[in-house]
């Protein structure tokens, strides 16, 4: 298959291209390398996808509506997984109107062009645990409420989820999205506490932590959502002909639409995650604790009922595992190659 990958030089994007490729497939990639954090990191990412010559690579900001139909119409994807966003809660509370041009305008330019694209057969898109905002019926179901966003983000990502569906329903394009929990891993985002943590903690510095160390995250590693994606690609989503508009389930419908889950299922507290990483860096963490900032939810945690039994796969490896290679890779990769 040939298929096309938008945020190709972030860390999702960057992931599933390399699964993508190592099994054989053709890999358009398209990014804004925008400097929201380090684009060394997203260099050195696209580095290791352009050796293989199954991959290329295109400089694009999805705000362009003009560029993103000419790529479509020359490139004439299989299938499309769209990565590309501006992502934090905490930065959507200063710059809301980035979040509603990326990733609001942004997934409109790319749904309007997927919808005139002659072989597509499928739009997978990532949203994201945020939606369910103050929804605080754990474990969070696909069919539970997303009516009450804490964030801009938050209601950014359900906002790529109703328009998806609308487009669904409109022209009969196959989307599926994925809602992920707190993904981290190796090639992970310098934003993300497990990598700031990390960082502080082997450099002997403090760490903020928020909430007294009580909130509690269904931590999933990258491998694990790279797997669930990669099954789903080829199993384009469908009518539900079981779908009651009387009484409708908000993860399905009568058009090839659907919503899954994409978590580990394990919810575990901040303290728990800074732990894993004192006991794979061999050092204690220095800790200052802080009020929890507005945006923030108390908890997260994944129902993957309906991911098992579409993709037969649902996340499941262990915080400390994780944690391992993540600390192994940024001793190795982070610290010696780009001196993050």
């Amino acid at each position: 298959m040939k298929i096309l990958i938008t945020g190709s030089a972030g860390f999702l994007g960057f992931s599933l291209a390399r699964r993508l490729l190592a099994q054989g497939e053709q890999v358009v990639g398209i990014d804004n390398l925008n400097a929201y954090y380090s684009i060394k990191l997203k260099e050195a990412r696209l580095r290791l996808l352009q050796d293989s010559p199954s991959f290329r690579f295109e400089r694009v900001d999805l705000r362009h509506a003009k560029r993103i139909d000419e790529l479509l119409a020359q490139e004439q994807p299989e299938a499309i997984v769209h990565f590309a966003a501006q992502a934090g809660v905490r930065y959507s509370l200063r710059e809301p109107a980035a979040y509603v041009e990326d990733n609001v305008l942004g997934t409109v330019h790319l749904l309007e062009a997927a919808r005139r694209s002659a072989l597509l057969r499928h739009l997978l898109y990532a949203s994201s645990s945020s939606v369910y905002g103050l929804n605080a019926s754990l474990p969070f179901s696909v069919r539970g409420d997303t009516g009450h966003p804490a964030s801009v983000y938050a209601a950014t990502k359900r906002a790529g989820e109703l328009l998806a569906h609308a487009y669904s329903h409109l022209y009969g394009l196959p989307t599926t999205g994925l809602r992920f929990f707190t993904v981290y891993g190796p090639w992970g985002r310098p934003d993300m506490a497990y990598f700031s943590f990390t960082r502080a903690i082997l450099r002997g510095e403090p760490i903020e932590v928020y909430g007294k160390g009580e909130l509690r995250r269904d931590f999933t590693y990258v491998d694990d959502v790279i797997e669930a994606v990669a099954r789903l690609i080829s199993r384009p989503a469908a009518s539900d002909p079981h779908w009651d508009p009387v009484h409708p389930d908000p993860s399905s419908s009568s058009a090839p639409y659907r919503i899954f889950n994409v978590g580990n299922r394990t919810p575990l507290s901040v303290r728990e995650l800074v732990e894993a990483i004192e006991k794979a860096a061999g050092k204690k963490a220095i800790l200052h604790f802080s009020p929890t900032p507005p945006g923030d939810v108390t908890a997260t945690a994944a129902d993957t009922t309906e991911l098992e039994k579409e993709a037969g796969f649902t996340p499941n490896t262990p915080l400390g595992v994780g944690i391992d290679r993540f600390v192994s890779w940024y001793r190795e990769v982070a610290v010696n190659l780009m001196g993050l």
